[in-house]
Protein backbone atom coordinates (compact mmCIF):
# COMPACT_ATOMS: atom_id res chain seq x y z
CA UNK A 1 0.00 0.00 0.00
CA UNK A 2 1.52 3.25 -0.96
CA UNK A 3 -0.24 5.60 2.11
CA UNK A 4 -1.29 8.91 0.63
CA UNK A 5 -3.72 10.13 3.36
CA UNK A 6 -4.58 9.03 7.21
CA UNK A 7 -8.23 9.58 8.36
CA UNK A 8 -9.07 9.75 11.98
CA UNK A 9 -11.78 9.68 14.50
CA UNK A 10 -12.04 12.24 16.85
CA UNK A 11 -13.29 11.39 20.12
CA UNK A 12 -11.48 8.91 22.11
CA UNK A 13 -8.69 8.49 19.25
CA UNK A 14 -7.49 12.33 19.29
CA UNK A 15 -9.28 13.53 21.72
CA UNK A 16 -10.99 13.04 25.19
CA UNK A 17 -14.27 14.74 25.59
CA UNK A 18 -15.92 12.18 27.94
CA UNK A 19 -16.12 15.14 30.37
CA UNK A 20 -18.45 17.27 28.15
CA UNK A 21 -20.09 14.25 26.63
CA UNK A 22 -21.33 13.19 30.00
CA UNK A 23 -22.45 16.81 30.75
CA UNK A 24 -24.12 17.70 28.40
CA UNK A 25 -26.41 14.39 28.16
CA UNK A 26 -27.10 14.32 31.54
CA UNK A 27 -28.17 17.81 30.88
CA UNK A 28 -30.00 16.64 27.73
CA UNK A 29 -32.16 13.71 30.02
CA UNK A 30 -32.63 15.59 33.10
CA UNK A 31 -34.31 18.47 30.45
CA UNK A 32 -36.98 15.21 29.22
CA UNK A 33 -37.50 14.19 32.92
CA UNK A 34 -35.30 11.14 31.98
CA UNK A 35 -33.89 8.73 34.50
CA UNK A 36 -29.73 10.01 34.23
CA UNK A 37 -27.49 7.16 32.78
CA UNK A 38 -24.41 5.72 34.23
CA UNK A 39 -21.14 7.45 32.86
CA UNK A 40 -19.86 4.65 31.68
CA UNK A 41 -22.86 3.92 29.40
CA UNK A 42 -22.55 6.96 28.05
CA UNK A 43 -18.34 6.77 27.44
CA UNK A 44 -19.35 3.49 25.27
CA UNK A 45 -21.87 5.12 23.41
CA UNK A 46 -19.40 8.35 22.50
CA UNK A 47 -18.50 8.06 19.04
CA UNK A 48 -22.05 6.89 17.52
CA UNK A 49 -24.87 9.39 16.31
CA UNK A 50 -27.40 11.75 19.26
CA UNK A 51 -29.73 9.35 17.86
CA UNK A 52 -28.23 6.17 18.24
CA UNK A 53 -26.60 7.71 21.96
CA UNK A 54 -29.93 8.31 22.87
CA UNK A 55 -31.80 4.87 21.92
CA UNK A 56 -28.27 3.15 23.47
CA UNK A 57 -28.85 4.98 26.74
CA UNK A 58 -33.21 4.80 26.94
CA UNK A 59 -34.19 2.43 24.57
CA UNK A 60 -36.41 5.26 23.05
CA UNK A 61 -36.70 5.70 19.25
CA UNK A 62 -39.81 8.45 19.21
CA UNK A 63 -38.46 11.36 16.86
CA UNK A 64 -39.86 13.92 18.73
CA UNK A 65 -37.75 12.70 21.58
CA UNK A 66 -34.65 11.95 19.64
CA UNK A 67 -35.24 15.65 18.15
CA UNK A 68 -35.76 17.16 21.85
CA UNK A 69 -32.94 15.29 23.27
CA UNK A 70 -30.26 16.50 20.18
CA UNK A 71 -31.45 20.06 20.58
CA UNK A 72 -31.32 20.04 24.52
CA UNK A 73 -27.24 18.26 23.91
CA UNK A 74 -26.34 20.73 21.46
CA UNK A 75 -27.42 23.34 22.64
CA UNK A 76 -25.33 22.50 26.18
CA UNK A 77 -22.48 21.28 24.12
CA UNK A 78 -22.02 24.71 22.34
CA UNK A 79 -21.74 26.32 26.10
CA UNK A 80 -18.98 23.65 27.23
CA UNK A 81 -18.11 21.23 25.12
CA UNK A 82 -14.45 23.26 23.84
CA UNK A 83 -13.50 23.74 27.80
CA UNK A 84 -14.41 19.71 28.51
CA UNK A 85 -12.27 18.26 25.67
CA UNK A 86 -8.81 17.89 25.33
CA UNK A 87 -6.47 16.84 23.26
CA UNK A 88 -4.81 14.13 23.67
CA UNK A 89 -1.07 15.50 24.90
CA UNK A 90 0.47 12.49 22.27
CA UNK A 91 -1.65 13.80 19.30
CA UNK A 92 0.55 17.07 18.20
CA UNK A 93 3.91 15.53 17.58
CA UNK A 94 2.06 12.33 15.54
CA UNK A 95 0.34 14.48 13.66
CA UNK A 96 3.28 16.92 12.46
CA UNK A 97 5.45 13.78 11.89
CA UNK A 98 2.81 12.37 9.73
CA UNK A 99 2.44 15.20 7.96
CA UNK A 100 6.10 15.61 7.22
CA UNK A 101 6.11 12.12 5.92
CA UNK A 102 3.88 14.16 3.31
CA UNK A 103 0.59 12.14 4.06
CA UNK A 104 -2.49 14.09 3.60
CA UNK A 105 -4.66 14.67 7.11
CA UNK A 106 -8.78 14.32 7.35
CA UNK A 107 -10.97 13.78 10.22
CA UNK A 108 -14.28 11.78 9.89
CA UNK A 109 -16.27 11.87 12.89
CA UNK A 110 -19.91 11.74 14.33
CA UNK A 111 -19.27 15.21 16.10
CA UNK A 112 -19.87 18.36 14.68
CA UNK A 113 -16.96 19.47 11.84
CA UNK A 114 -18.13 23.22 13.42
CA UNK A 115 -16.81 21.70 17.00
CA UNK A 116 -13.45 19.68 15.77
CA UNK A 117 -12.34 22.97 13.92
CA UNK A 118 -13.07 25.14 17.35
CA UNK A 119 -10.81 22.40 19.42
CA UNK A 120 -8.06 21.92 16.71
CA UNK A 121 -7.73 25.60 15.93
CA UNK A 122 -7.40 25.91 19.61
CA UNK A 123 -4.73 23.86 19.42
CA UNK A 124 -2.70 24.74 16.75
CA UNK A 125 -3.53 22.02 14.51
CA UNK A 126 -6.08 23.04 12.23
CA UNK A 127 -4.28 23.75 9.50
CA UNK A 128 -2.95 20.09 9.40
CA UNK A 129 -5.96 18.96 8.33
CA UNK A 130 -7.21 19.99 5.11
CA UNK A 131 -10.49 17.85 5.33
CA UNK A 132 -12.91 17.03 8.15
CA UNK A 133 -16.30 15.78 7.55
CA UNK A 134 -18.53 16.10 10.72
CA UNK A 135 -21.95 15.20 11.38
CA UNK A 136 -23.57 18.36 9.46
CA UNK A 137 -22.16 17.23 6.69
CA UNK A 138 -23.43 14.09 5.78
CA UNK A 139 -26.94 12.06 5.80
CA UNK A 140 -26.08 9.43 6.82
CA UNK A 141 -23.52 8.65 9.91
CA UNK A 142 -21.17 6.02 11.06
CA UNK A 143 -21.37 2.90 10.77
CA UNK A 144 -22.59 4.49 7.13
CA UNK A 145 -19.09 4.87 5.09
CA UNK A 146 -20.30 8.43 3.46
CA UNK A 147 -17.78 10.49 5.76
CA UNK A 148 -15.39 8.44 4.46
CA UNK A 149 -16.35 8.64 1.14
CA UNK A 150 -16.99 11.90 1.08
CA UNK A 151 -13.14 13.06 2.80
CA UNK A 152 -11.30 10.42 -0.06
CA UNK A 153 -13.45 12.65 -2.86
CA UNK A 154 -12.15 15.49 -1.61
CA UNK A 155 -8.39 14.55 -0.82
CA UNK A 156 -8.57 12.58 -4.63
CA UNK A 157 -7.15 9.60 -2.40
CA UNK A 158 -8.51 6.05 -3.54
CA UNK A 159 -9.40 3.49 -0.33
CA UNK A 160 -6.51 1.59 -0.83
CA UNK A 161 -4.05 4.19 -0.21
CA UNK A 162 -5.54 5.18 2.77
CA UNK A 163 -5.93 4.42 6.88
CA UNK A 164 -8.84 5.75 9.17
CA UNK A 165 -7.70 5.35 12.75
CA UNK A 166 -10.50 4.63 14.99
CA UNK A 167 -11.38 3.69 19.10
CA UNK A 168 -14.70 2.24 18.43
CA UNK A 169 -16.44 -0.83 16.29
CA UNK A 170 -18.35 1.90 14.27
CA UNK A 171 -15.17 3.43 12.89
CA UNK A 172 -13.82 -0.33 11.71
CA UNK A 173 -17.26 -1.21 10.20
CA UNK A 174 -17.46 2.31 8.52
CA UNK A 175 -14.02 2.02 7.00
CA UNK A 176 -14.96 -1.97 5.69
CA UNK A 177 -17.82 -0.74 4.05
CA UNK A 178 -15.78 2.20 2.50
CA UNK A 179 -12.81 -0.46 1.45
CA UNK A 180 -10.64 1.62 3.78
CA UNK A 181 -7.80 -0.40 5.88
CA UNK A 182 -8.57 0.36 9.81
CA UNK A 183 -6.24 1.01 12.24
CA UNK A 184 -7.63 0.46 16.00
CA UNK A 185 -6.33 2.55 18.71
CA UNK A 186 -7.05 1.70 21.99
CA UNK A 187 -7.27 4.48 23.85
CA UNK A 188 -10.92 4.54 24.41
CA UNK A 189 -13.73 2.41 25.77
CA UNK A 190 -13.37 -0.47 23.43
CA UNK A 191 -11.36 -3.50 23.98
CA UNK A 192 -10.31 -5.88 21.62
CA UNK A 193 -12.21 -8.14 20.75
CA UNK A 194 -14.86 -5.49 20.20
CA UNK A 195 -13.24 -5.61 17.01
CA UNK A 196 -13.33 -9.46 16.13
CA UNK A 197 -16.21 -9.27 13.51
CA UNK A 198 -13.50 -6.61 11.72
CA UNK A 199 -10.54 -6.67 9.79
CA UNK A 200 -8.23 -4.57 11.68
CA UNK A 201 -5.04 -3.89 9.86
CA UNK A 202 -3.09 -3.09 13.54
CA UNK A 203 -4.02 -1.85 16.93
CA UNK A 204 -1.79 0.60 18.99
CA UNK A 205 -1.82 0.99 22.79
CA UNK A 206 -1.23 4.67 22.49
CA UNK A 207 -1.83 6.95 19.23
CA UNK A 208 1.95 7.67 19.71
CA UNK A 209 2.91 4.08 18.38
CA UNK A 210 1.61 5.79 15.02
CA UNK A 211 4.28 6.59 13.04
CA UNK A 212 6.41 3.84 13.87
CA UNK A 213 3.22 1.40 12.55
CA UNK A 214 3.09 3.19 9.51
CA UNK A 215 6.54 3.16 8.92
CA UNK A 216 7.15 6.56 9.19
CA UNK A 217 10.11 8.23 10.70
CA UNK A 218 10.51 11.98 12.36
CA UNK A 219 8.55 11.51 15.51
CA UNK A 220 9.84 13.51 18.04
CA UNK A 221 12.21 10.86 20.49
CA UNK A 222 11.16 12.72 23.21
CA UNK A 223 7.47 11.46 22.97
CA UNK A 224 6.96 8.07 24.50
CA UNK A 225 6.28 5.56 21.14
CA UNK A 226 3.90 3.27 22.13
CA UNK A 227 3.40 -0.31 21.39
CA UNK A 228 1.55 -1.79 18.09
CA UNK A 229 0.83 -5.09 17.06
CA UNK A 230 0.39 -5.69 13.58
CA UNK A 231 -2.54 -8.27 12.33
CA UNK A 232 -1.85 -7.57 8.48
CA UNK A 233 -0.87 -4.49 6.17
Amino acid sequence: MALRAALFDFDFTLADSSRGVIACIDHALDSLRLPPAPPDQIRATIGLSLPATFACLTGLTDPSLVAAFSRHFIARADAVMADLTRIYPEVPGVVRAVHRAGVSLGIVSSKFRYRIEGITAREGLLNYFPVIVGAEDVPHHKPHPAGLEVALMRLQCSPDDAVYVGDHPVDAEAAVRAGVPFVAVLSGPSHRNAFAAFPVVAFLETFSALPACLKIGGIDPRLHIGSYDTIFW
